[in-house]
């Protein structure tokens, strides 16, 4: 398994764990989907996790190489996820644990609140660097949660230290290693003395129209790949 998850006091926690560098492989994308389910029995917040040191590399590496089939369904799988987690009628906190490369920095673009631990680690949109072009839906989800600084920096894979990465939007908060467990657990505790039914119709509306540009750019790619 490359996640576990534990659920304390309806609050689940999903812990990133690969043994590695947390790759979003197609496999691993499908169990963060899969745990994400799982976590609706719950009923309460949902907190993701990355390993001591990163949270995730990015998309598999490794995928793009076995040519464009494999290449488009681990794609596809991330912005499935993207959008199971925009939709989730829960608050999504992310613990970024340390590097956050894209498609990490995706999942925490996607989340209601963003914690970050202090430290030499780089958090950002790379694509460009290592000859990709950032896709139009991460460009959408970045003109969604980021400031215009760090949309601007997308062309030339700029990368961030944490507190760079709070100023353009990356993430919320910025704490020490030792105090990020206290620091998600307090503010899972004042989310969760929310009523979800005013939470879950404000998400809605706030998230609706980034909903609407992801798949609107998902299907503009797929009918110019059919021309």
């Amino acid at each position: 398994m490359r996640t576990t998850l534990r659920v304390e006091d309806g609050t689940t926690w999903i812990t990133l764990d690969d043994g590695k560098v947390n790759a979003m492989s197609f496999e691993m994308l499908r169990e963060i989907a899969q745990r994400l389910e799982e976590a609706r029995s719950a009923g309460g917040p949902v907190v993701i996790k990355g390993r001591p040191g990163i949270f995730s590399a990015g998309f598999d590496l490794q995928t793009f190489t076995r040519g464009p089939e494999a290449s488009q369904q681990m794609v596809d799988a991330g912005v499935r996820l993207i959008q199971a987690l925009l939709r989730y009628p829960r608050p999504i906190v992310t613990a970024c644990t340390g590097h956050a490369y894209p498609m990490g920095a995706f999942l925490m673009l996607c989340a209601d609140v963003r914690f970050g631990v202090k430290g030499p680690w780089k958090i950002g949109l790379n694509e460009v660097a290592i000859k990709l072009a950032v896709p139009q839906f991460a460009i959408e989800l970045a003109r969604f949660r980021l400031t215009p600084p760090g949309v601007a920096r997308l062309a030339t894979a700029a990368m961030f230290d944490p507190e760079s990465a709070v100023q353009l939007g990356y993430l919320d908060y910025v704490v020490e290693n030792d105090e990020l467990d206290t620091a998600v657990t307090n503010e899972v505790q004042r989310l969760r003395t929310f009523d979800w039914k005013y939470f879950e119709t404000t998400k809605q509306r706030l998230n609706g129209p980034v909903l609407s540009a992801i798949a609107a750019a998902v299907e503009g790619h797929r009918a110019t790949a059919l021309v």
